[in-house]
């Protein structure tokens, strides 16, 4: 039995994949020697090595629909892409600029008119004027600017030490997140408001406050790691449960058994419908995801496909869904 040639196996490999490509973009051109290109299909990023920083530029720039579109999708492919690569830091900055989770994000972005996401845009960029855009923290490397150290001597393990910014020991970076909330007490409208009248909270504040923190060198993380280390109690707090243990020495509950809690003594306030329980255990979930639920965000997502958005949904609930929300937030912080 003679064997076929390579050679000739890797061309009838060639050409039937043309045929199969021809078939599909409708192209009569398969001949075996002579074939046409038959396919201009293109990826959607067509340059991988394009910025972020360039494709916001070019979003805020590109006036052409059909240009504008080409520029969102690549955003979004990179998006996707680099979402696994980032660093845990880098992730909690990122979403509190967004406000939300990333995967949130991209499917928030996929759903809206390129017009809409020139305009979120915009709104993060005016959002955050102390800290690094969304776009340059998605391009951070460290693009050849740490040195290679080299040693011909052998390696010991010293010691294991975590770090906390200015701050050598986690006491002494709770200590100093403790001075820096008295001390800006006054000029952070957020904190007054957390403090004070909690109620009162928007997620546009819990946004400012969040990446005025992160300015300042202070994360939900390093916070959860330093009270363990001193407490050996890990818990899963929000940053406003920090705020308050801080200022004002509440105790220091995991927020998602806060809304268990809060949860359960709105639902035993009083009979609700099964859609009411339905809605308010859904609004429960998204609590523990992004902290607030308020009008706004009830006017997106499932709330708005499947509820119908925050005037319906109040309808459902006899025009006293913005009393329950306040109050089930109130709850939560105490």
């Amino acid at each position: 039995m003679t064997r076929p040639l390579i050679a000739n196996i890797a061309r009838i490999i060639w050409f039937n994949c043309r045929i199969v490509v021809a078939f599909i973009c409708g192209s009569k051109h398969c001949s075996s020697d002579k074939i046409a290109p038959v396919s201009s299909m293109k990826p959607v990023v067509v340059n991988p090595n394009i910025s972020f920083t360039q494709l916001v530029e070019e979003l805020e720039t590109v006036k052409n629909p059909d240009a504008l579109e080409t520029v969102i999708n690549q955003l979004l492919v990179k998006i996707q892409r680099k979402r696994r690569h980032l660093s845990p830091n880098n992730q909690e900055q990122l979403e509190a600029i967004a406000g939300m989770p990333l995967l949130n994000m991209v499917s928030h972005l996929k759903q809206s008119t390129p017009q809409q996401v020139k305009e979120w845009w915009e709104q993060r960029k005016a959002l955050a004027p102390l800290a690094a855009g969304i776009a340059q923290i998605l391009d951070l490397r460290d693009g050849g600017t740490v040195p290679i150290l080299v040693s011909r001597h052998a390696d010991e393990l010293v010691a294991i030490e975590r770090g906390y910014g200015n701050a050598e020991r986690p006491e002494d970076y709770l200590d100093s997140f403790r001075a820096f909330l008295l001390e800006n007490m006054n000029k952070i409208p957020a904190l007054m408001i957390v403090t004070q009248r909690p109620r009162e909270l928007t997620r546009a504040q819990l946004k400012e406050l969040r990446i005025g923190l992160y300015t300042a060198g202070y994360t939900e993380m390093n916070l959860k790691t330093a009270w363990r280390e001193v407490t050996n109690e890990d818990i899963a707090a929000s940053i406003i449960g920090f705020i308050r243990q801080a200022t004002l020495g509440d105790a220091l509950i995991p927020y998602a058994e806060r809304v268990d809690r809060a949860m359960n003594k709105i639902l035993g306030s009083q009979s609700w419908t099964s859609p009411q329980r339905k809605w308010l255990e859904r609004i429960s979930k998204q609590m523990k995801a992004e902290t607030i639920v308020d009008r706004e965000a009830l006017d997106k997502g499932e709330f708005k496909t499947q509820g119908g958005g925050f005037e319906r949904l109040n309808k459902t609930f006899a025009g006293q869904l913005e009393v329950i929300l306040k109050e089930l937030y109130l709850k939560c912080s105490l």
